[in-house]
């Protein structure tokens, strides 16, 4: 038996200037982003899950379409069949683009009333009440021109001269082209896609093609997919596209099918790429669990973007790198098969997606190395100060689609726990967490993943979330050492923070190799505070110190120093006795001393009275002079943050003469 195979999430190639890093996967373009939300005035962005369409239960579409990829345009019949989860229900509501236009609406074969809402919502009045649980079904027959929103969720172009239509609906452009539920909520038990275009084209789809009817000059494509999907997976795309189809060896004999629709003029560079799937899924099989849509497909179809979107059991792809294909392959099983429940959460899409593109390369897998990517996640996050996993703003599209912070610090966060569990369980949790039947299939968010890692591994992470997850900045460590006998040697381990009113010390287990009269040796040191002494054994002395050399933290600026323990050692209050804040008054500038303080960096921040951040600076040297000549008169703060604790100094700043 052949066993076919789908796919999921979506992602985008984008220059360095925009994602802090030169990798090619790593975020959405956000350039389009901007001018999307420029031009369409944010009101896609701020769509939320409608209130009017909480109160059912989805269970199955049969989409039915006419596209012409000549033309930007959709007619067709959405049949939805539903369960009322109240009694008394005789109003449904769908999300739809006012931009298109509903013909008629029929219920058990009769027309029935129905109203387009001003924001965007269509209303349909149901002849009858329906108790709560009694399965119903409407039809909605439409058309229109979609309007052009979001990442461009129904586009028409052309490939060497020959027209193409394609969708991506995510995050919420589903509504733009057909009557939908735009949640992260209820996940549409199954559909059936029919899509009629003129015979020299071809339309790809979620799910396994059960048909194909030739009917004068045109063509019906029946897609079907019998697993819950989110509207925003749901996608078609429409040209005069080349099959082809990889396969993926089981370790039980059958095989996953990998189907490919392309350009013509791009087979054969596509066909030779093709192995980076192949190899990926079995090293994905491996660590996670069969791939979830193994009895239907996995699929790509090609489209006019440079980068994927994983559209269940289809990835739509305008790129076919390595790292494109292991990134929306990964996301059948994050992202597809577990959605994020909230755009709060897309690091359960993103940064799992990510790392997994990773995970190929620390298995020897596509063309760089493993600590190379790290390093390049690490650098991409550390480019700035602040920022947290957690989406803050869930109305702009390019927040969610944070490449540093989605992607990037949502992979290394992944990465931290895997070091902080151990690979047996932290791969474990992860599998446990995919096979939950509460969250499989369903809607998962990251209290759901925590309460995985930590039941497998029997720690408490509540701090680990708070810092990482919703917390923003990074650690940097200052590492000092000394030999205090023969073999014993002495470590002061002391951190400060890229944004220490966010957190101010991040609990790590923190690795340092010693090597010396070729031997080496990983010290992992339990760092529960800044300034924390260690007593060591080595049986050699060391001539090199090296900080995390796996590059198993995120974490900037850190130094090793071999020099006496002691003279870094100070209270916070003999470093408040030895700094100095001059002039007070001042009108230009002021200077701030650190004479005699060990030689770590300093943090600091300016603020008003009111506590509001005006400035940050860092400086390793014994002295600092801040300039005041842009600031109004008046009363001002300086907080120094120390790996011992944190100080301040008022002063005031009076008019120039």
């Amino acid at each position: 038996m052949k066993i076919q195979a789908p796919l999921l999430l979506f992602f985008f190639i984008t220059a360095s200037s925009l994602c802090g890093q030169s990798e090619e996967l790593v975020c959405k373009d956000l350039y389009h982003i901007v001018e999307v939300e420029k031009r369409s005035k944010e009101a896609i962005l701020n769509f939320r899950a409608s209130e009017e369409t909480s109160n059912y239960d989805l269970k199955y579409h049969r989409l039915e379409w006419r596209i012409n990829p000549a033309q930007r345009y959709i007619e067709g019949t959405v049949t939805s069949y539903f369960e009322p989860e109240e009694d008394n229900f005789n109003r449904l509501y769908f999300d739809l683009s006012q931009a298109l236009t509903v013909e008629q609406v029929t219920y058990q074969g009769q027309n029935v009333p129905f109203a387009k809402l001003a924001n965007d919502l269509l209303r349909i009045d149901l002849p009858t009440d329906l108790p709560a649980g009694q399965l119903d079904s409407v039809s909605v027959t439409y058309e229109g021109v979609p309007p052009n929103n979001g990442f461009g969720s129904f586009e028409a172009r052309s490939h060497q001269g020959v027209p193409i239509v394609w969708t991506l609906s995510e995050p919420y452009g589903a509504k733009d082209w057909w009557p939908c539920k735009q949640s992260l909520d209820d996940k549409i038990d199954s559909i059936d896609v029919l899509v009629r275009t003129p015979a020299q084209y071809r339309a790809a789809s979620n799910g396994l093609l059960v048909n194909e009817i030739t009917d004068g000059f045109e063509k019906i494509y029946h897609w079907q997919h019998r697993y819950p999907i989110p509207a925003y997976l749901i996608a078609v795309g429409v040209t005069n596209y080349s099959v082809f189809s990889d396969w993926v060896p089981l370790t039980n004999g059958d095989s996953v099918e990998v189907l490919n629709y392309v350009y013509p003029e791009n087979e054969a560079s596509i066909r030779s790429a093709m192995q980076s799937t192949v190899e990926s899924m079995q090293l994905f099989n491996d660590l996670f669990g069969m791939y979830p849509f193994a009895d239907e497909k996995y699929g790509h179809a090609q489209f006019g973007w440079g980068g994927g979107m994983e559209h269940q059991t289809m990835s739509f792809m305008g790129a076919w790198s390595h790292s494109l294909q292991a990134h929306e392959l990964a996301h059948q099983w994050f992202g597809d098969k577990i959605t994020c429940g909230s755009w709060e959460d897309i690091w359960l899409n993103e940064g799992f997606a990510t790392y997994l593109d990773g995970l190929t390369y620390e298995n020897g897998l596509g063309n760089r190395g493993w600590r190379s990517w790290l390093q390049s996640r690490i650098n991409a996050v550390t480019s700035q100060p602040g920022g947290s996993v957690w989406v803050t703003d869930t109305t702009s599209v390019s927040r969610i689609f944070n490449g540093r912070l989605s992607y990037s610090k949502g992979a290394m966060l992944l990465h931290m726990l895997r070091w902080q569990l151990g690979d047996e369980d932290f791969f474990q949790a992860v599998r446990n967490y995919l096979n939950d039947p509460a969250l499989a299939f369903a809607y998962a968010k990251t209290e759901d993943l925590q309460a995985h890692l930590e039941m497998q591994s029997g720690q408490d992470l509540e701090a680990f979330f708070a810092d990482w997850f919703y917390g923003e900045g990074y650690p940097s460590y200052q590492v000092y050492w000394e030999q205090e006998a023969d073999q014993r040697y002495e470590v002061q381990l002391f951190q400060t923070t890229s944004l220490p009113s966010s957190v101010d010390f991040f609990d790590m287990p923190v690795p340092v190799l010693f090597r010396g009269d070729n031997q080496e040796v990983l010290q992992v040191f339990d760092h529960t505070y800044s300034g924390e002494v260690f007593e060591i054994e080595l049986s050699f002395e060391p001539v090199e110190v090296i900080f995390d050399p796996e590059f198993w933290l995120i974490s900037k600026n850190n130094t090793i120093d071999n020099r006496e323990i002691t003279s870094s050692s100070m209270t916070i209050d003999e470093l408040d006795k030895k700094l100095r804040l001059y002039p007070n008054p001042a009108r230009n500038q002021i200077s701030l001393s650190f004479e005699d303080w060990p030689g770590f960096p300093k943090q600091m921040e300016l603020l008003n009275v009111q506590g509001q951040l005006l400035r940050t600076f860092e400086t390793s040297d014994d002295r600092l002079e801040i300039l005041l000549t842009s600031l109004p008169a008046g009363e001002y703060i300086v907080s120094v943050q120390t790996p011992m604790g944190k100080l301040s100094r008022r002063f005031l700043k009076v008019l120039s003469r």
